[in-house]
C-alpha cells in the first residue's frame, strides 16, 4: 500500500458479547431442577421394580404350598371338645396360613351355643390356633316336654343364651358329651316349675319372662346369698322364690331391687336364726315366719 508496508490481510474484527446476571441464576436453576427431577425419576423407577419384584414374589408365595397347615390347635374349650372345635372349624385340606379363610372360621366357631367369642390365630411357620371364650352354665332350668309328662333339663348361660339339653349320661350322646357340662351342672342352682309350652333351642336367647325373671335374680345376687340358693321356683315373675342350701325359702317376685332385697333377707336372717321363710316382694313390707 501507498504510503507503507504491507502487512496482509487485515485480522477480523473479534465479537463481543455479554450474558446478564440474571441469565445465569435462571440456567443454574434450570439445570438443577433437571438433575433433581432424573434423580427423581430414576428413584421412582427403582421403587417400582422394587415393588413389582415384592408383588411378584408375593403372588407367588401366596399360591403356594408354602406355611401349609400342618397343625391345628385349640386353647379355651373345657365344654367342648378338641374334636368338636376342628369339626365345627373345617379348615380345608391342603390350605396355607396365607390363603385360610380365618374370618368364616370364626363365623362358624360363633354359631355353636357354647362359643360366646374366637379368635383364628396363624402362628407361623405351620399352625392355625383356635383360641375360643366359651359361656358358662348359669342354670339347669327344667322344661316340661311337649306332653307336659316330663321335664328336660336344659344348660342356660348367664346372657340367657340356652346352650343345649342335658343328655343321660349313659346314653351315647351323654358318652360323647364332656364330662365338664355334668360337672357344672351339678354345681348351679335349678330353675325348676316352668309353665308347659316354654320353647328351649340350642343357640337362641331364652323368651321367658319367667326364667329370665329367675336369672336376672340370681345374676343380681351378690355371693352373700347367691352362693347358697339351690334352687328357683319361676311359676311367675311375681311367684318367683328361692331355697337356701339352710332350707329357707324366700318369696322374691320381680328381678326388682335386687340387693335391698337381698340385704333385706341377710338381716332377718342374721336377727332370726329360726326363720324359714321370709318374703320380700314388697320390700318396704318384708314378712317372715320363724320355726
Amino acid at each position: 500500500m501507498p504510503g507503507g508496508r504491507y502487512t496482509g490481510s487485515p485480522r477480523p474484527q473479534q465479537r463481543i458479547t455479554s450474558v446478564r446476571v440474571g441469565d445465569l441464576d435462571r440456567a443454574e436453576r434450570a439445570q438443577r431442577a433437571h438433575n433433581t427431577y432424573r434423580r427423581h425419576v430414576i428413584r421412582i423407577v427403582a421403587v417400582l421394580c422394587v415393588v413389582a419384584a415384592l408383588v411378584g414374589g408375593g403372588v407367588a408365595v401366596y399360591y403356594s404350598d408354602a406355611f401349609a397347615i400342618e397343625n391345628v390347635t385349640v386353647s379355651g374349650v373345657e365344654h367342648l371338645t378338641a374334636n368338636d372345635m376342628t369339626n365345627m372349624a373345617n379348615v380345608p385340606a391342603n390350605t396355607t396360613l396365607l390363603r385360610v379363610d380365618a374370618s368364616g372360621i370364626r363365623e362358624r366357631l360363633l354359631k355353636n351355643s357354647w362359643v360366646k367369642d374366637a379368635q383364628v390365630k396363624r402362628v407361623f411357620p405351620n399352625t392355625l390356633e383356635l383360641a375360643v371364650t366359651e359361656r358358662t352354665i348359669a342354670a339347669v332350668v327344667h322344661v316340661p316336654t311337649e306332653d307336659a309328662t316330663s321335664v328336660k333339663q336344659w344348660a342356660i348361660a348367664s346372657d340367657h343364651m340356652w346352650l343345649m339339653p342335658i343328655p343321660d349320661p349313659e346314653s351315647e350322646t351323654g358318652k360323647a358329651t364332656s364330662p365338664k357340662v355334668y360337672e357344672d351342672a351339678a354345681a348351679v342352682l335349678a330353675i325348676t316349675d316352668v309353665p308347659y309350652a316354654t320353647k328351649a333351642d340350642i343357640g337362641t336367647y331364652c323368651s321367658d319372662d319367667n326364667v329370665n325373671n329367675a336369672l336376672d335374680i340370681v345374676s343380681g345376687l351378690t355371693t352373700d346369698l347367691a352362693d347358697h340358693v339351690t334352687k328357683v321356683s319361676a311359676a311367675g315373675p311375681e311367684e318367683t322364690k328361692l331355697e337356701l342350701d339352710s332350707g329357707v325359702e324366700i318369696a322374691f317376685g320381680k328381678a326388682d331391687d335386687i340387693r335391698e332385697k337381698e340385704r333385706v333377707c341377710l338381716k332377718i336372717m342374721e336377727d332370726n336364726p329360726d326363720v324359714v321363710y321370709i318374703n320380700v316382694r314388697a320390700v318396704e313390707r318384708p314378712t317372715w315366719r320363724a320355726l
